[in-house]
């Protein structure tokens, strides 16, 4: 490489896709501006910067809870200064995409719950669906609010070494991560203060303020009461939940501070009840109501489902959208795309293969040294199997598990996600990561231009949750053509 950057001397390309450099190690032009600043920096500079960003962290107490052997642990998420840029080009796609994903999902919840039309018709086995641990009967006939279910989704997205984009899992639940998003942009301002400007980075500072105006669509009351219904303090994202409730201006509830009477929501106050007409959620779907789903729950409200049905209380993201995070369902997705809208899908799904299916299923126990085996509805790392670095005996025990309940098995293979440049002591080495941008729907559809890119800080690792010891980087989503930034 061509270049004065000391920290940088040892940097390798290798064969994964690089987000910063060419093959030919030339610096891509979406990074040329950043790379400008780095080249006045010294190391011991860039140090001082990531310290000061580090150290902001601690004061604005973005935090996350991990539990181990029964014990919550309190910790931050470990921040890396170089971002991740997105050109304006595949931004496009990406945004055209995950619009796309987004209204099929939601299309196909709402059809489950209704006309189960896409069960009729054989493009989904319907008892994939109702096997589903994310289905919920309670919910059939349902009509929530504009029709809509998906409010906040969540898509993890990967750089493929072929350099497309590929969708590697949907979150419709509950999906968490926008308040690190905001909070690591604030950081990056802070220590790169003058160059967003010059590099024309799109801004998300408004995203509170258009999540609370999607979730007062959901209502036909002039001023809505919102609030945001957290699990509470030991949750592990607690942080985000008081975070948004903060920027948005909306109480932050949990179960016990909310009552049901006469079909209607209200919350507990000093002054009385107060009515309340938009929940965002952020209790899992089984939690929200013991009446109607786990009995012994003490996070959720006797009697909201109820309140719900009747459409008394809107509730984002709507219960039952838990069926759409099934990674066996996620391997339906680009069928449903040509069958509600009959288009093509704009982002592909990573190649997956359903062990219920016995030809499936022969190819992943006969390969499954080289693949990646994921249980159905496990999330943040855990439940999979890393075929290329694991042991003969975890092989073993995943094959008998896929033998025994093969629905709940899917197997993809080993992905080579894109790499940043990331600060590991005293040099900048290259780590895989994945993104997850945010999509809102209420009176329409809006992708937040970035999203949290989740990068893997141990070495040659393609694991990049939080809870396995990944961390964060900023998304930058440049908002000119890549020929304007040559000639800034």
């Amino acid at each position: 490489m061509s270049h004065n950057i000391k920290f940088l001397a040892n940097y390798k390309t290798e064969s994964f896709f690089d987000e910063m450099f060419t093959s030919e190690g030339d610096v891509r032009p979406a990074y040329k501006l950043f790379f400008e600043n780095l080249e006045r920096l010294n190391l011991d500079d860039l140090k001082a910067k990531q310290y000061t960003a580090d150290k902001a962290y601690v004061s604005m107490g973005i935090t996350f809870n991990v539990y181990h052997e029964g014990e919550g642990v309190e910790r931050t998420l470990p921040f890396d200064l170089v971002p991740r840029i997105i050109p304006f080009e595949e931004w496009d796609v990406i945004n055209r995409g995950l619009t796309q994903r987004v209204i099929a999902l939601n299309t196909f919840l709402d059809d489950i719950y209704n006309k189960k039309l896409i069960l009729k018709d054989n493009i989904i086995p319907e008892e994939i669906i109702r096997s589903s641990p994310g289905y919920l009967p309670a919910c059939e006939g349902i009509q929530p609010p504009k029709g809509r279910w998906t409010h906040i989704s969540g898509i993890d997205l990967i750089k493929h070494s072929d350099g497309d984009y590929y969708v590697l899992e949907d979150n419709c639940r509950v999906p968490s991560g926008v308040s690190y998003v905001l909070e690591n942009r604030e950081i990056m301002k802070r220590a790169f203060p003058n160059i967003f400007e010059r590099a024309h980075v799109l801004p998300i500072y408004d995203y509170p303020l258009q999540l609370l105006e999607m979730l007062e669509s959901l209502t036909t009351m002039q001023e809505p009461n919102v609030v945001v219904l957290t699990p509470g303090i030991y949750n592990s994202a607690y942080f985000e939940h008081s975070f948004l409730a903060q920027q948005m201006g909306a109480e932050l509830v949990e179960g016990r501070d909310l009552v049901v009477e006469d079909g209607f929501c209200f919350m507990r106050t000093t002054k009385g009840l107060q009515r309340v007409d938009v929940i965002y959620r952020r209790v899992d779907d089984l939690f929200i109501d013991p009446l109607v789903f786990r009995p012994d729950s003490v996070l959720g409200v006797p009697g909201l489902f109820d309140a719900y049905r009747r459409g008394n209380v809107a509730i984002a993201n709507a219960p039952g959208t838990g069926v759409a995070d099934d990674k066996v369902v996620y391997a339906y997705v680009p069928d449903m795309i040509k069958y509600y809208l009959e288009e093509d899908p704009i982002l592909p799904n990573v190649p997956t293969y359903l062990c219920w299916r016995d030809n499936d299923r022969d190819y992943v126990l006969e390969n499954i040294h080289k693949m990646v085996v994921k249980t159905d509805n496990q999330s943040g790392g855990y439940g999979m199997l890393m075929g290329p670095s694991s042991t003969t005996e975890e092989r073993r025990v995943f094959i008998d598990k896929i033998k025994s309940s093969p629905r709940n098995y899917i197997a993809q293979p080993m992905m080579s996600l894109s790499r940043v440049p990331t600060l590991i002591q005293d040099d900048l080495e290259g780590r895989h990561v994945d993104l997850r941008p945010f999509v809102l729907f209420g009176n329409g559809v809006s992708v937040i231009p970035g999203g949290l890119s989740r990068v893997a800080l141990k070495k040659g690792s393609m694991v990049v949750n939080s809870s396995q010891g990944g961390g964060s980087k900023d998304t930058w989503v440049l908002g000119v053509p890549e020929e304007d930034l040559l000639n800034a």
